[in-house]
């Protein structure tokens, strides 16, 4: 009873925490500007002269920050969602429910409903328009804003975390920082496929439901990564905290899991995850995650040890053979 207690505590919690990006958003901006421009004052001297100018400029009213030294969090999040909804979204909805729609009912009006040769035209056209739609639009946009969001996604961690802790405490060499990001690359990669794998389940429901678990935890582990990342943490430190704080890892990625399901595009999903993902990584700064419930769940150990496989087979393969040494050459 207790155990079914805290697990549906700290699931409850996580659920809540994931909100607090939705309206911290609105002071994020303000706080940060106010820091940096309290940064930026003079100091207090004991000389009369220095007192008075700064006691001048505290006076002064609307002071403000150079426009290239703001805080752009709020700016940040807006481009997101112009760029996954208004564009990349609204293109896709507007191709499959207005256009392809609006091209049948042309195709039909010519040929006539009950033709042979309207149902052939239809379907030869629909593909041509299909592929050319995804080849010419969706497939380029779609690399052009994976790669545009993983930047702003980066500047509006870096910003949260200023807001709610301060000053970064990475501390890791620029080698060991490219090979934490290879890595946990990989391990994500492998999780996701584990969590595909769990569909294939004979029994439908629970199949399902332990793949919306994975995803819970891996949305939560994407999102907790830019504070942690901040923080200094590496990669086994990060899944060890997620496998043992589990059920509030759950609750935290449920919201965003259940709105990126509403789908059977993944593409369409992907912009959704897109628009509401950097509330979520505010929502992670300032998240403190519930203290055990439940007993830690190794649900990372089958991909860490197939990635430290793959990464051991390839460090054999680019190893030199070791020979005699060639002769000196006289």
């Amino acid at each position: 009873m207790d155990v079914a207690k805290g697990f549906g505590s700290a699931v409850f919690w996580g659920v809540c925490d994931s909100f607090k990006g939705f309206y911290i958003i609105f002071r994020l901006d303000k706080e940060l500007n106010k820091r940096r421009l309290s940064r930026l004052s003079p100091t207090h001297s004991s000389s009369p002269i220095r007192r008075r100018q700064s006691e001048s400029r505290e006076q002064t009213p609307n002071r403000t920050l150079p426009k290239h030294e703001q805080s752009t969090v709020m700016s940040r999040v807006f481009q997101c969602g112009l760029l996954n909804g208004a564009i990349f979204l609204l293109s896709i909805l507007l191709f499959d429910y207005a256009f392809l729609p609006s091209m049948k009912k042309v195709i039909f009006l010519i040929f006539g409903k009950d033709s042979r040769n309207a149902h052939a035209v239809w379907f030869w056209a629909e593909l041509v328009l299909s592929f050319t739609f995804q080849t010419i639009w969706v497939v380029p946009l779609f690399a052009i804003s994976k790669f545009i969001n993983n930047l702003w996604f980066q500047d509006i961690g870096q910003s949260a975390y200023k807001y709610s802790r301060g000053r970064s405490n990475a501390s890791l060499s620029l080698s060991k920082t490219v090979a934490d990001f290879i890595f946990s690359t990989v391990v994500e990669s492998f999780f996701l496929i584990q969590a595909l794998a769990m569909t294939y389940s004979p029994l439908y429901y629970l199949g399902y439901s332990l793949y919306l678990i994975h995803l819970c935890l891996l949305y939560s582990l994407y999102a907790f990564e830019y504070k942690w990342g901040e923080m200094g943490w590496e990669i086994h430190k990060r899944l060890t905290c997620i496998e043992t704080h589990w059920p509030y890892f759950i609750g935290f990625g449920l919201p965003l899991v259940l709105l990126t399901q509403v789908s059977n595009s993944w593409i369409i999903n992907g912009c959704i995850f897109s628009m509401l993902f950097p509330l979520y990584i505010i929502s992670a700064n300032e998240a403190n995650p519930v203290v055990e419930s439940c007993s830690r769940i190794k649900i990372f150990s089958p991909v860490i040890a197939l990635s430290n496989t793959l990464f051991s087979l390839i460090g054999k393969e680019k190893k030199l053979p070791v020979g005699r040494p060639a002769a000196p050459r006289r």
